[in-house]
């Protein structure tokens, strides 16, 4: 179901697929409305005739009107006026990723930086099973470029550093991702069994997109929605998403691939959190809350102790501060994780006070 948001006087279409040329539509968005952009842009690849195989079959290439531009002047121009009207409907903390080849992503970079984004990185997509050359003149084309970029230099964006490193097994997900690209079931065809849009990204890469830049209840936009990958993701992901394409024939097979996806349950959209995104708890918390009192003594591994005072600072035998000041100066260390350091005692039990830490932390999120 279709569902809108009001910004002003302006609707945000969401979950909805709208023709058009994608800057006018752009341009009528509200602004400062969306969460992150992927843009998937034509490639202007530049052919000349037709490219054949060894065996003199037909190689079903990038040829439609939508990739055809008159000068690299003319792409350019395109490229400045879409990239612009992006950046307006970005919120402040909002990001964008560009996906290309070596035919565009270059100009598309220089633009970008033009505009005002501010460039995060740049991450390789390794095909894993890429289409041969053919002629045999060049390098095999194995990979596309993504440019991720926030809106503005200061801008925070999402970045779900945790949940990466968990989908790469516990290893910190670097910027070449080796995926397939869209072969069998996945490769969506047309009412004559072809290949129903010829750049058709598959659903890993946006899997990886969103779970890693965005959160559930985010809005994506689509500039350039073809087939509706970006749309298919994110409604599994439980993101709202935008689409907005001029080709009627790529509209309609989106909406019947997106009729079909299920978008998983609350808890499976829950993904791994690093420390640094869980709410601040101070640990005057603890103290004003009778949680630990004044003059209770905690300890440390090593049988230190110190006292706790009214204002949530620790104080021993000859320093005061932090929690993890009063921890560094007992264990002669730069530096000390106070909550992990420090252990109080309940019912002749040791426990750390990151119990209680963690136990306001629940209250918050219920």
């Amino acid at each position: 179901m279709t569902k809108t948001t009001t910004k002003g006087a302006m609707a945000l279409p969401l979950n909805t697929i709208v023709a058009g040329d994608c800057i006018e539509v752009m341009n009528s968005l509200p602004e400062d409305s969306v969460d992150l952009v992927f843009a998937d842009p034509p490639y202007n690849l530049q052919l000349k005739g037709q490219l054949h195989r060894p065996d003199n079959s037909m190689v079903d290439a990038v040829d439609d009107d939508w990739d055809q531009f008159s000068s690299f002047a003319a792409y350019d121009a395109f490229t400045k006026a879409w990239l612009k009207a992006a950046r307006r409907i970005l919120k402040p903390n909002g990001a964008i990723w560009v996906i290309g080849s070596y035919h565009n992503i270059f100009r598309v970079g220089s633009a970008l930086q033009n505009e005002g984004f501010w460039i995060l990185n740049d991450v390789v997509w390794r095909k894993s099973n890429p289409m041969p050359n053919f002629r045999g003149k060049r390098f095999t084309n194995a990979h596309e470029t993504m440019i991720w970029a926030s809106k503005s230099e200061g801008g925070k964006y999402t970045f779900n550093y945790e949940a990466l490193k968990a989908l790469n097994e516990g290893i910190q997900m670097r910027s070449d991702w080796v995926l397939p690209i869209c072969t069998g079931h996945e490769r969506l065809k047309d009412s004559k069994g072809d290949k129903a849009h010829p750049t058709q990204k598959p659903e890993s890469l946006l899997h990886r997109v969103l779970v890693g830049s965005t959160n559930p209840g985010d809005v994506v936009l689509d500039p350039f929605f073809g087939t509706g990958t970006t749309g298919a993701v994110a409604k599994m992901l439980g993101r709202d998403f935008i689409g907005i394409e001029r080709e009627a024939a790529y509209r309609e097979v989106a909406e019947k691939r997106i009729a079909r996806v299920r978008k998983f349950d609350r808890d499976a959209l829950q993904v791994s959190v690093g420390k640094r995104a869980e709410p601040r708890v101070p640990f005057g918390q603890l103290v004003e809350r009778g949680m630990l009192r004044p003059g209770e003594r905690l300890i440390s591994p090593r049988g230190k102790t110190a006292k706790v005072r009214a204002d949530g600072t620790l104080v021993g035998e000859d320093v005061k501060g932090s929690i993890h000041q009063v921890g560094a100066h007992l264990e002669g260390a730069p530096s000390c994780n106070g909550w992990t350091y420090w252990h109080f005692k309940r019912d002749g039990k040791t426990v750390p006070i990151d119990v209680l830490r963690q136990q306001i932390r629940s209250e918050m999120e219920t």
